[in-house]
């Protein structure tokens, strides 16, 4: 009974990433249309790609947003906020008379959505049973290849749609709702997290809200659940930092790792290849409406391999093989399709540009099959309570700074050096390819706080009354200034 609890909570929550996946992808289709381009007066090309920009840069200050205020507000009432300023951003959006108020929408959305895309993982990693954790956090990674997906297919059929402002408004339009029903879901059924209700000197209450999250499960073993997880917090409250030169200096692993997870997805190319898919179709000589139905299968694959591999894969298989296998699979996924895109891009032979797009779908599978499926959860599961939501941004703000640089240097690029573009998320991936190997311990099955563990910091064992060093290499003092403190306590 419980699974199914949090499951329905995962999926509420997901609308904060579908919004994410969603209006990030309806850009696309957006500006394409030839009724937009009329109504905004024939916007300099600047202007056009300042519609993706400010919109990224929008998700930078976001995250940003939430490494400051996060905690102080918690995460209902901070995913609450968010879902306010989505509302006013995609209405503006869907409203607008000129691009400045477009430009304006999207700008107020984007900040909306790189808080909560950072935020929601977070939230259910906190909720979650730790045997079913990469299921349910992977939700949210589930909520963005389905945003995706929606936005391909909506742009795709809003493409028939008889020349004017309906092609574009509905799209926009689609999205409104939804913040305000996430809103009204956060304000009556979903349950705080118990941690954060911990961190906030709120123990009865989290005693309360654990019940709720882990009803049915056999009570001495949420007992015990419950109180390691509350003696691992208030022994991190004890040592709790503010400054990041002091976060960096004693959890610099955990903190390393989980910024490297979003800059490493970011550096894959995925977005690249998202944004400038249609490029490639339409060298290919594909037309229009074809062009837009090959994204709309693109986005649905996406969503396909997702789904797949959070339910089978996350939790029997683990974070870090997921990790390893996509980042080794888009290697060679990247370098198929370069080859296939100088053999065939600019010839007659349609058998192999057959093969050139089957390259970007390949890359689809594996990019939202192995990364997307592990990656958002990944970084915020390896982080210490008290630093969780801090670092969680910063995380979040690399990946969308990265974002923008390679997104933006993606037209120049593709003209001048064409397919061997691919070769530098070869080379990234390469990269973060032996840091994974190296850096990246396994979290599945693992409480949010024997996590701990697997990062050498120390865990608190309850049942000897004192805490213990996760790492075997620890001195004798250092063990017995532990026993004090626990006494103390």
């Amino acid at each position: 009974m419980a699974i199914w609890y949090a499951l329905g909570i995962a999926f509420f929550a997901a609308i904060g990433t579908f919004l994410f996946g969603f209006d990030t992808g309806i850009a696309t289709t957006t500006i394409a249309h030839q009724s937009w381009i009329d109504y905004m007066e024939h916007p300099s090309n600047g202007l056009t790609g300042a519609v993706v920009a400010v919109y990224i840069a929008g998700e930078a200050v976001g995250a940003l947003v939430q490494t400051f205020v996060g905690d102080r507000l918690g995460r209902i009432r901070f995913m609450q906020m968010m879902c306010v300023i989505v509302t006013i951003g995609t209405t503006i959006q869907t409203a607008s008379v000129n691009i400045g108020m477009f430009l304006a929408g999207r700008a107020l959305a984007g900040l909306a959505v790189g808080g909560m895309v950072g935020t929601v993982p977070i939230y259910l990693s906190e909720i979650s049973d730790p045997r079913y954790r990469g299921l349910i956090g992977g939700i949210s990674g589930c909520g963005i290849s389905f945003g995706t997906m929606m936005s391909n297919w909506v742009g795709f059929a809003c493409s028939y749609a008889p020349y004017g402002a309906v092609q574009w408004r509905l799209p926009l339009a689609i999205q409104i709702p939804w913040g305000i029903i996430m809103f009204i879901g956060l304000a009556t059924f979903m349950p705080n997290s118990p941690r954060q209700l911990i961190r906030v000197g709120k123990p009865d209450l989290a005693r309360n809200e654990f019940a709720r999250i882990r009803r049915g499960m056999v009570l001495h073993e949420m007992e015990e659940e419950f109180g390691l997880m509350k003696a691992q917090i208030e022994y991190e409250m004890e040592r709790e930092i503010t400054s990041y030169r002091a976060i960096f200096k004693l959890f610099r692993h955990r903190v390393l790792v989980s910024i490297a997870v979003q800059t490493m997805t970011s550096l894959t190319g995925v977005n690249v290849i998202q944004y400038y898919q249609t490029i490639l179709y339409k060298s290919l000589g594909i037309g229009s409406h074809t062009i837009l139905a090959l994204a709309a299968v693109y986005g649905t694959f996406a969503f396909l391999s997702n789904s797949i591999t959070t339910k089978y894969l996350t939790d029997q298989w683990g974070r870090r093989k997921m990790i390893l296998t996509g980042l080794a699979g888009i290697v060679l996924i990247e370098i198929y399709a370069a080859v296939m895109q100088r053999c065939f891009q600019n010839t007659d032979n349609r058998v192999g540009k057959g093969f050139a797009i089957l390259g970007i779908y390949l890359f689809v599978v594996c990019y939202y099959g192995m990364l997307n499926s592990t990656t958002w959860l990944y970084g915020a599961e390896v982080l210490p309570m008290a630093l969780r939501s801090k670092v969680m941004g910063l995380a979040a703000s690399s990946h969308f700074i990265v974002n923008v640089a390679i997104t933006e240097a993606g037209p120049s690029a593709f003209a001048k050096i064409r397919e061997n573009y691919y070769y530098v998320f070869v080379g990234c991936s390469l990269f973060f390819l032996v840091i994974a190997y190296f850096y990246f311990p396994e979290t599945k099955q693992k409480t949010l706080e024997e996590v701990a563990a697997a990062f050498g910091d120390q865990l608190v064992d309850t049942d000897a009354n004192f805490k213990r060093a996760a790492s075997v290499v620890g001195d004798t003092q250092h063990v017995e200034e532990s026993v004090e403190v626990t006494k103390a306590v």
